[in-house]
């Protein structure tokens, strides 16, 4: 018998974007045979064929009330049905301590008056029955009842993942029941470990039970059977156990004892299917759904970029000092400035200088390296005095200074150096090399090496052209310099103006132009062919026709 049934009783993990207050289960719970039944079968065909040599066995009858070895029910979500048991326990209202309790006895109230009571063997447990609410090594050891009513011992594994610890990766939980001095609990409660070790279920739960006891016996609790479970999360994940039959040979249920008892189990999904208009409905209200989430981001930023406005050219650059490397001394911080040549501005709000924060150098081979990581941001607009210039004739300059700090916060000035603007957007990195003024003599050296500070530029712009120069030449004799070290520079840069999309627009018209004038004369030429060929045809036609026959004759002659 045990090849008719199936024996996949794992868990099935269904995905369902309806209500789950949408789904039924059928349930068809059905008694296959008993030992005193068949018994009784034997006994009788014996006494009635005393004298004939063979049995015949005829299908099996029981003397039950009807419903006692076949039910069939239809079972909705959270929904209700009473066992023999609680219809007996709730009928007292001296029973009832909750008000749960008390629910339940005007239900049981009303079901006896009416007598509508549509289940006798198959009834549920709800998420809101203590059953579900039981330890979860209670329900390891119930669930291993299903469809097999022998007793199992969990197992030492099983024992001990019982209760693992589920690692939350929200938040971290502190228990503050015992002093903060007594870090281990040699002598954990049970309660302890439910509140500490255990990880409160969010799932909902509802189990549908069997009766097993024999007719006139319903109502025992020792009797009773799990048959199914289902879970559900409120996120669309419906978890059952075990999986709907579709088609497959019922479960099987032995029961144990002297008088063993077979029992079948079908279990069916017979949820209400959707129209194909429906279906067609929901879906167009998905897709608006979706259409609109897309469309939120877009009415958020917009459809077009923010363009400036006519002849003026944005200039936005993401920068990065990255490091400094090359310098005599350590605790380095850089100082930099930006200058605007003429017909160049910038917003309001816009910094023009920043310093970095001090670093520490780090020996990377040969030198020692400073890293500074610091970001800046500079946004400056260019706007030309004549429209039909193209170029621009000078750009942006960042002048920049390196100094150290000594422990009694005493500066030196290490390097200056200058950095023009990229005149091509994209991604730069530039090493600027510097230099610094150098003092002749002795003395100039000893101070600052003991007291700090050093010889110092009055003007920045000196370090490449001088600002308030105006000459074709710019001599530095006799200015003593000396070489430091480098900085390095991370630059992203974006050019955007109305011109680079007039000049896309222009060129993708010439290109469209082009390509219909490139047409419009492989049409012109084919047709001027055709003309050409039509006139030398006729113009033979007319030399053929002047010629005299007998010259036609000779022609053709010749030609054979």
């Amino acid at each position: 018998m045990s090849d008719w049934c199936s024996s996949d009783t794992g868990e099935a993990v269904y995905r369902s974007l309806d209500a789950i207050k949408n789904l039924r289960i059928r349930l068809s719970f059905e008694r296959v045979t008993t030992t005193a039944t068949l018994s009784q079968q034997l006994q009788q065909q014996v006494l009635s064929q005393h004298d004939g040599g063979l049995i015949e066995l005829v299908p099996l009858t029981s003397q039950a009330q009807p419903g006692d070895n076949k039910e069939d029910v239809i079972v909705g979500w959270q929904e209700k049905l009473f066992s023999q048991y609680e219809m007996e326990l709730f009928q007292n209202e001296a029973a009832c301590q909750s008000p749960l309790d008390r629910q339940y006895h005007k239900e049981v109230t009303a079901l006896t008056k009416a007598k509508g009571r549509k289940n006798r063997r198959i009834f549920t447990y709800t998420d809101y029955d203590r059953y579900t609410n039981c330890h979860p090594l209670q329900q390891l050891q119930k669930g291993s009842d299903l469809l097999n009513t022998t007793q199992t011992k969990p197992t030492f594994l099983a024992e001990r993942m019982a209760t693992v610890r589920h690692r939350r990766q929200d938040r971290r939980t502190m228990d503050s029941s015992f002093p903060k001095t007594k870090i281990v609990n040699w002598e954990p409660s049970d309660e302890f470990k439910r509140n500490s070790h255990e990880v409160n279920n969010i799932m909902q739960t509802m189990h549908i039970m069997g009766d097993l006891g024999p007719p006139g016996r319903l109502g025992q609790k020792e009797n009773e059977c799990l048959l199914f479970t289902v879970k559900t999360d409120g996120n669309g994940t419906i978890i059952v156990k075990p999986d709907f039959n579709k088609g497959k040979e019922p479960y099987r249920i032995t029961t144990i004892g002297t008088n063993k008892e077979i029992w079948h189990l079908t279990i069916e999904n017979v949820s209400a299917t959707m129209k194909s208009e429906e279906k067609e409905r929901e879906q167009h209200l998905y897709k608006d759904l979706y259409v609109r989430h897309k469309e939120f981001p877009n009415s958020l930023v917009g459809q077009d970029f923010e363009m400036p406005p006519a002849g003026v050219l944005r200039y936005l650059m993401n920068g990065e000092i990255v490091s400094a490397k090359g310098f005599e001394y350590d605790n380095l911080y850089v100082q930099f400035i930006m200058e605007l040549p003429n017909n160049w501005s910038s917003l309001p709000m816009q910094s023009h200088s920043g310093v970095t924060h001090s670093s520490r150098t780090k020996s990377l081979g040969k030198d020692n390296v400073a890293y500074f990581c610091y970001p800046f941001t500079f946004e400056a607009f260019y706007m030309s005095e004549n429209e039909n210039e193209e170029s621009v004739p000078q750009w942006p300059v960042l002048y920049f200074q390196v100094l150290s700090l000594d422990s009694w916060q005493r500066y030196r000035t290490e390097g200056y150096g200058y950095l023009l603007f990229p005149f091509t957007p994209g991604k730069h990195t530039l090493a600027c090399h510097t230099w610094r003024p150098l003092q002749m003599g002795t003395v100039s050296a000893l101070r600052r090496f003991f007291i700090g500070g050093s010889p110092e530029l009055e003007d920045h712009s000196y370090v490449r052209i001088p600002g308030h120069f105006k000459g074709e030449r710019l001599s530095r004799f006799g200015f003593s310099t000396e070489t430091s070290g480098s900085v390095t520079f991370n630059l992203h840069c974006i050019q955007q103006s109305r011109a680079f999309v007039d000049s896309t627009t222009s060129r993708r018209r010439r290109q469209h132009n082009f390509d219909q004038a490139q047409g419009f004369n492989h049409h012109d030429t084919l047709s001027s062919t055709m003309e050409a060929f039509q006139r030398a045809r006729r113009k033979m036609q007319e030399v053929r026709e002047s010629l005299p026959i007998d010259l036609i004759a000779s022609v053709s002659q010749i030609q054979i």
